[in-house]
């Protein structure tokens, strides 16, 4: 018989209109009555639902995360109640007679013998910090689709400025671009005038590849373009004001993180979105790099590995760190990393290579953040170096490859064997 663990428990059936929500009580002798009863998802409601809990001495909660429809039953009984948030597919019922009624009573049942992993969640300040970082991901992915639009119109438009300049929307290229669409019928214009004293030198180019025509729709596309990308940075500069008055609060360990090598502030802030600032809600390091998905999978039947590739998990926080491991490999203040890439990357490829140095970087912003200790360059100095110096038990291995290739080696002195 399965042990007991939490005797008075409840099992919530989250949906978007109500909820189902079953207390199971165990008395002495192991034997459990059960109440069922449905709130709606108005705020008056999930408070009776509070009450109703309280009534009946359950401070244990165990919900399934639902979308967002479980983010306002949260908000709830954060402050009474202990809630555990499962993961829909760890609690999934047995397939057959299935009603809401019964996934709450099975839910309430996995709970109180203790079976439901729960889910991180960071205390509120990290939720709204969160959430608008991960809002600020979406506006910057916006900004670019509005670029790629632009760019497509001027090459439908015979306007090859982007072959010319590195960047279409730096000062001088958006001042050029703008009287264009502003006076689609001049041609022969010397754009000169429009240029930095550094890009004088390609004047001539410049005014070679502007040499197009752009047609009214063409026109009207591009300033729409235009207005959207210039309304999405006002959108970006008032979030980030809102994010730095939040991020304030984790002063101190954003600028831990910061210390990491490829990782700038606002890269800071976003793991920090992320993971929060208290290590002591993962077991270890390895824990925290399973959960952000950056470890590969077991999958193994019969005796046979079937695929190990990594998780679909940390779809926020993964490409971050992602970003953050091509910055370090290429800091030439932290050789390691960059050592680290390349001989993995001679096995492995470039895509696991990125992967194991950006866990590398979430493993160390783990025994950073629960240290509370900056980077330490000298740990990775010393162990660079001395993975550096030839190591005399290679020599054997040459030696057998060497006559694998049908050399005869005859003999070898001290001397040559000291590296």
């Amino acid at each position: 018989m399965l042990k007991i663990v939490y005797p008075i428990s409840c099992g919530i059936d989250v949906h978007k209109k109500f909820v189902v929500a079953t207390i199971a009580t165990t008395n002495s002798n192991s034997v459990t009555t059960y109440k069922t009863k449905q709130f709606s998802t108005f705020t008056s409601d999930l408070i009776q639902l509070r009450d109703w809990l309280s009534l009946n001495n359950c401070n244990e909660v165990c919900m399934e995360s639902t979308g967002k429809y479980w983010i306002p039953i949260f908000n709830i009984l954060e402050s009474t109640c202990r809630v555990t948030l499962a993961n829909p597919k760890f609690i999934k019922n047995i397939p057959g007679k299935k009603t809401d009624k019964r996934d709450s009573i099975w839910i309430a049942d996995l709970h109180k013998h203790g079976l439901v992993r729960g889910s991180f969640i960071p205390p509120k300040q990290i939720r709204e910090l969160r959430d608008l970082m991960r809002y600020r991901v979406k506006l910057i992915g916006f900004r670019s689709s509005e670029k790629n639009r632009l760019q497509n119109s001027l090459t439908v438009s015979n306007l090859m400025i982007s072959s010319v300049v590195s960047d279409t929307f730096g000062k001088s290229a958006s001042a050029i671009i703008k009287y264009a669409i502003e006076h689609p019928d001049n041609i022969n214009v010397d754009f000169t005038k429009f240029l930095h004293k550094s890009m004088l030198h390609k004047a001539e180019q410049i005014n070679a590849s502007m040499q197009g025509t752009i047609s009214n729709e063409q026109c009207s596309k591009m300033n729409v373009c235009l207005n959207h990308y210039d309304y999405i940075n006002t959108c970006m500069s008032q979030l980030d004001e809102t994010i730095s008055l939040i991020a304030n609060e984790f002063t101190d360990s954003i600028k831990i993180v910061e210390t990491a090598p490829g990782i700038t502030y606002n890269s800071a802030i976003g793991i920090i979105s992320e993971i929060g600032v208290d290590m002591s809600v993962f077991p270890d390091a390895k824990h925290l790099c399973s959960w952000a998905g950056l470890t590969p999978q077991n999958n193994e039947s019969a005796g046979k590995k079937k695929s190990v590739r990594i998780s679909r998990a940390g779809v926020y926080l993964k490409p971050l760190l992602i970003q953050c491991a091509n910055a370090a490999i290429k800091d030439k203040s932290y050789p390691y990393f960059r050592y680290r890439y390349e001989s993995i990357k001679k096995r492995r490829g470039h895509k696991r290579a990125i992967i194991a140095i950006a866990r590398m970087l979430l493993t160390c912003i783990y025994n950073m953040l629960s240290k509370n200790e900056i980077f330490d360059e000298e740990l990775y100095r010393e162990y660079l170096n001395s993975a550096r110096k030839p190591l005399n038990t290679n020599i054997s291995k040459m030696i057998l490859f060497l006559e694998s290739k049908g050399f005869t080696i005859s003999h070898i002195s001290d001397n040559e064997l000291t590296p």
